[in-house]
């Protein structure tokens, strides 16, 4: 500053700095206690440990997901400790928590992922990221992430979903302020940080980034369900210690030994070396008085007839009956180069009876003919199951 006038960098600080103020929640910023942090860090560790299963049955390669670091953060952060371009994807929630995260991949990772999800060895990444990558990662992530709500779910003990997830290659050189950026990054927002290997591919950090709403509601979410499953104080409490009091009367009975407040009588010092006597030997391979269960006879009438006559209730209820050829399996890439005139060679030799299934349940084989001027098939076999 010279005599008193601003240049025009400091008043754009200034500026900033406001504008990430007022974002913040004041001039501190928003911030996560300890517990927020590590209940946070707890549900995205089970949800991505199911979303590293679900990806490495996708790649057919190991994929493993580290445990997560919590921080918070702001977009400076991001842009300055992670390489650019990358992939966001954008995950809306639709049921039972109400917001969005954004996971970050590297735009090398993306490629590779799509190589080994297309067949390949993962190997083929040159050239830009195009369409056919970010397709391919968002059904990826939303299989995966599909996998992660539903342990969200068991883990909140309440029903969780999530719209399609939307990829969108960003260069992190863009500010805040340009129209592809989510409004949360415009302020402080929570960083959570994940180390992903996947074989001797990949090894390398992804994100996933919270606005504070969403990482408290999460945080609620998980802290009222500990709560209702953990007695701590009251009722809850005395009817767990009842339980346990009563559990281990049980055993201390079928034990041989007396109940809790009882004196022990006919032991001798254990720490002593000296064998404990007045017990039964659980393990010394005394017989034991084993019997056969006795089962109560059915009573009433069974009348076998009656009960054939009642299939006839569901006669009439249809079933889809397939005629299969034969089967075979194909990567995306060469389905993608199917062409007219393609030949696709099946499973079955030529002559071979074709399967007949009845739900999709194989029920008989069977032969090929033609009727007038529809092909048929002429039940050659029923297969016993």
């Amino acid at each position: 500053m010279d005599g008193g006038v601003l240049s025009q960098e400091e008043i754009n600080a200034l500026l900033n700095e406001a504008g990430t103020s007022k974002a913040g929640g004041g001039a501190g910023g928003e911030t996560l206690t300890d517990a927020e942090k590590d209940a946070i860090g707890e549900v995205g560790n089970i949800s991505m440990g199911t979303a590293a299963t679900t990806l490495s049955s996708l790649v057919n390669k190991k994929v493993e997901i580290s445990t997560p670091v919590v921080t918070e953060a702001s977009w400076s952060d991001v842009t300055e400790g992670y390489e650019r371009p990358c992939v966001f994807i954008r995950i809306r929630y639709t049921v039972g928590l109400d917001g969005s995260n954004i996971l970050v991949l590297r735009d090398n990772d993306v490629k590779i992922i799509t190589d080994l999800m297309m067949g390949g060895d993962g190997t083929s990444t040159d050239g830009e990221l195009g369409e056919i990558h970010l397709s391919a990662i968002s059904e990826a992530m939303n299989q995966m992430m599909g996998s992660s709500a539903t342990s969200l779910s068991s883990m909140l003990n309440q029903m969780i979903d999530i719209s399609p997830p939307v990829a969108d290659l960003i260069n992190l050189s863009e500010t805040v302020d340009g129209g592809s950026i989510d409004e949360f990054l415009r302020g402080r927002f929570v960083k959570i940080s994940f180390r992903m290997v996947i074989g001797d591919l990949v090894d390398s950090e992804i994100m996933q980034l919270y606005p504070f709403s969403f990482a408290r509601e999460m945080y609620e979410n998980f802290r009222k369900n500990m709560e209702e499953h953990t007695p701590e104080s009251g009722e809850g409490k005395e009817l767990a210690e009842q339980d346990n009091n009563r559990m281990d009367g049980q055993q201390a009975a079928q034990m041989g030994m007396p109940m809790m407040g009882q004196p022990m009588q006919g032991m001798s010092q254990m720490y002593a070396g000296q064998p404990m006597q007045g017990m039964p030997q659980m393990y010394a391979g005394q017989p034991v008085n084993v019997q056969p269960a006795q089962f109560q006879a059915f009573m009433g009438d069974f009348n076998p007839i009656a009960q054939q006559e009642n299939i006839g209730l569901i006669m009439d209820v249809p079933l889809d009956v397939t005629v299969e050829l034969g089967r075979t399996s194909k990567s995306i890439q060469e389905i993608l180069d199917f062409k007219p005139g393609t030949i696709i060679e099946l499973n079955k030799i030529a002559g071979e009876p074709i399967d007949v299934l009845v739900n999709g349940k194989y029920v008989a084989k069977g032969e090929v003919v033609v009727i007038e001027e529809n092909f048929g098939v002429r039940i050659t076999e029923i297969v016993k199951n």
